[in-house]
């Protein structure tokens, strides 16, 4: 697995009726040294968890008062990033096409493999850790723009745009040798190593996509 930068390893959080169920998770998750919490319903995740978790939810199709589907479907409008494991005794084909396509990490049907679930849940943790590496990123790349000066963005826009730097200088109307001034100090500030690197951070800042 991808090496965490979190202060707290994952948690893998179980959301299942049945007692037996949760406590044979329990026994399985932590003897590979996974932490893990357990619920009997929804309700009892929302009043528990921590508002930031970090890791991955085992969760049961059919629980009492709101499904695990439905459940599910809230995270998603909610903007809710936690990867999802479905498992359920109770299975068809409509509740897995459903949860596949509502971005379920995987269904699986109870009695279940052992290791079938622990790569589901190995996969729901990278993708959380990988999303998360992603967010840092982004904020990093804010961080470093919000440094430049208006000019130096003005710079870097069109530098994202493809203008060469004489093409810069004839459109802002400074020397080519201040472009290059102003260049070199977003390179700086921006943490780029190369031209590249600084059209790719540019566009994930969407600052070389067109307004619309």
């Amino acid at each position: 697995m991808t090496a965490s930068h979190e202060t707290k390893s994952p948690t893998v959080f179980v959301i299942d009726d049945d007692q037996d169920i949760r406590e044979a998770l329990q026994s399985l998750l932590r003897s590979v040294g996974l932490r893990v919490e357990l619920f009997a319903s929804v309700q009892e995740f929302i009043d528990r968890a921590s508002p930031d978790g970090h890791g991955c939810l085992v969760l049961d199709v059919r629980l009492p008062g709101r499904s695990g589907l439905d459940f599910h479907d809230d995270l998603i409008k909610e903007s809710m990033h936690l990867p999802v494991v479905f498992i359920s005794g109770h299975a068809d084909i409509p509740m897995s096409v459903r949860a596949m396509k509502a971005g379920a990490v995987e269904f699986l049907t109870k009695p279940v493999r052992h290791q079938d679930l622990l790569d589901a849940i190995y996969l729901a943790i990278e993708r959380d850790q990988a999303r998360r590496d992603g967010e840092r990123s982004v904020a990093g790349l804010h961080a470093g723009f919000e440094s430049l000066t208006p000019r130096e963005r003005e710079v870097l826009a069109l530098v994202a745009a493809g203008l060469l730097n004489k093409q810069i200088a004839a459109q802002i109307g400074i020397s080519e040798a201040t472009v290059k001034l102003h260049r070199g100090q977003v390179m700086r500030k921006m943490q780029a190593r190369t031209l590249a690197d600084l059209i790719r951070m540019a566009d994930k800042l969407e600052l070389s996509r067109p307004k619309t």
